[in-house]
């Protein structure tokens, strides 16, 4: 006994050595990334980004640019994965409907005889000698189908939630596809006002700057007054600094179209443009607005989703509550010799019940009903919000519209004006002057005028928008960019 117990304490010490240096051995460390996993990730990363996309060929139509935007960009890339995952997710829920089906096999071995004796009850004295009922070395294998109601119908309407939130995935996908349609809009015409009034202000600055180098050189030569000169130089130095300003606000115009469209950093295209800024027109009479915001807003129909995910909820409740019977049927094999059968099949029905549940049964339906509640209240709230940005949005695409229209006639004063300055304008000083000064005050027209149609456009985009309208079909998500660009053109999303 004395040694029985000291090869046991043995081999408890060589087990927990062993298990300290398996413990030890698996323990996770923080390793910091290092400049060259980074320089590999960042080359992969721009590749990933910038590496798939259809070089551009020529100046970019407005179709276009929403067609790049909706191929290329991050974000409607994002959301789609997001739908294929919940679609993935779906797919998982409906396997839950199906039996469970298990197939097991093993192999034992014993370094001695699993043997047994037996002692009479009545006189505690050993009854029968030792023996064995086993082999020391057994295999062993089942194959089971077994198939719960219960779970079977907690599982169905688990699967009917899934498919409800993929369908609110592709109602925001569809949200987000529309922002990024309206974005698009607008950026695409302030780029296009920036790279048209960009090749009219580089000369002017030339100009301008042409004008102050003469007048310092007068202001030097005595030739002038120097409170004259000086006066003259301050205006012109004014005229510079509303000149730079124009230029920077033009020169970042043309890069946020460039990341809607995923283009790469500093990478120079032309965009095609009409000559005329034509006013877009709305099909949709002012007294239907509201009625087809209501029936096509992606985010009201994500709401019904969710007010019916919250349904299901009460089902699934209500089904967690009944008992849970389980039926089985499966076929077994064990290679132990001392059987008389070693293999047989067998079938079998259980039930279960908890009955914990029955006692919690007012709180689990008022748990899943306030679920169901929330939801139908956020969909009436989202109701009256969609109702007051129709509102809002047709006022905006009303003002929006006025404002450009003065803007344009504001503007043809000032080209007109320009022209009469040129005419009047003498070989002097004063006459430069008044030309370079009527010449600026065009520009600044001009940049208004488009800056006020970008905003027009916009207000238009986000008219479509509030009103849900989709920009294109659904059957060319996967379509090359010819055939999207010519989907958003034939939809007259554009005036």
């Amino acid at each position: 006994m004395h040694d029985l117990r000291r090869t046991t304490k043995g081999m408890y010490t060589l087990f927990t050595a062993l298990a300290t240096l398996a413990i030890a051995g698996c323990a996770v460390r923080p390793v910091a990334l290092s400049m060259a996993d980074r320089k590999a990730g960042m080359a992969g990363d721009q590749q990933a980004m910038f590496g798939n996309q259809q070089p551009v060929q020529g100046p970019i139509t407005l179709e276009e640019a929403m067609a790049r935007a909706l191929k290329y960009n991050l974000d409607s890339r994002v959301k789609l994965m997001e739908a294929a995952v919940a679609q993935r997710q779906l797919d998982l829920s409906n396997l839950d409907l199906l039996p469970k089906l298990a197939a097991a096999a093993g192999y034992t071995h014993r370094d001695n005889v699993l043997g047994s004796s037996s002692r009479s009850v009545l006189t505690g004295q050993q009854s029968l000698e030792p023996s064995t009922s086993s082999d020391r070395d057994e295999r062993a294998a089942d194959l089971g189908l077994s198939w719960n109601i219960l779970d079977f119908g907690v599982s169905y309407y688990g699967a009917r939630q899934q498919a409800d939130r993929l369908l609110g995935l592709q109602e925001r996908r569809r949200k987000v596809v529309q922002l990024l349609m309206q974005q698009a809009r607008e950026a695409f015409w302030q780029a296009t006002g920036a790279q048209r009034l960009q090749q009219q202000a580089e000369p002017l600055l030339v100009q301008v700057r042409q004008a102050l180098d003469d007048s310092r050189r007068i202001e030097t030569s005595n030739l002038t007054a120097p409170l004259e000169a000086l006066a003259y130089q301050r205006e012109l130095l004014e005229l510079v600094l509303q000149l730079e300003g124009i230029r920077g606000q033009l020169m970042q115009a043309k890069p946020k179209l460039a990341a809607l469209m995923a283009l790469e950093p500093g990478k120079p295209y032309e965009l095609a443009a009409a000559e005329t800024l034509d006013e877009p027109l709305l099909s949709i009479a002012p007294e239907q607005m509201a009625q087809t915001a209501l029936l096509n807003r992606p985010e009201l129909i994500e709401a019904a989703y969710s007010e019916r995910i919250g349904l299901n909820e009460t089902h699934k409740a209500m089904a967690s509550l009944l008992p849970g019977v389980e039926l089985s049927i499966g076929t077994h094999y064990d290679s132990n010799s001392f059987l008389v059968n070693d293999s047989w099949n067998a079938v079998g029905v259980k039930a279960s019940w908890n009955l914990l549940n029955l006692v919690n049964a007012r709180t689990i339906r008022a748990a899943a009903k306030a679920h169901y509640d929330v939801a139908r209240e956020q969909r009436l709230a989202a109701n009256v919000a969609v109702l007051a940005q129709v509102n809002v949005a047709w006022i905006d695409f009303n003002s929006r519209k006025q404002q450009f229209q003065l803007v344009r006639d504001l503007s043809s004063v000032e080209e007109r004006m320009l022209g009469h300055t040129r005419n009047a304008a003498a070989a002097d000083a004063k006459g430069k002057l008044a030309e370079i000064r009527a010449s600026t005050s065009a520009l600044m027209s001009k940049l208004r005028l488009y800056q006020s149609y970008s905003a027009f456009q916009g207000a238009y985009g986000q008219m479509l928008t509030t009103l849900g309208t989709d920009p294109l079909p659904d059957s060319i998500d996967n379509a090359d960019l010819a055939t999207v660009t010519e989907a958003i053109r034939a939809q007259h999303m554009h005036p």
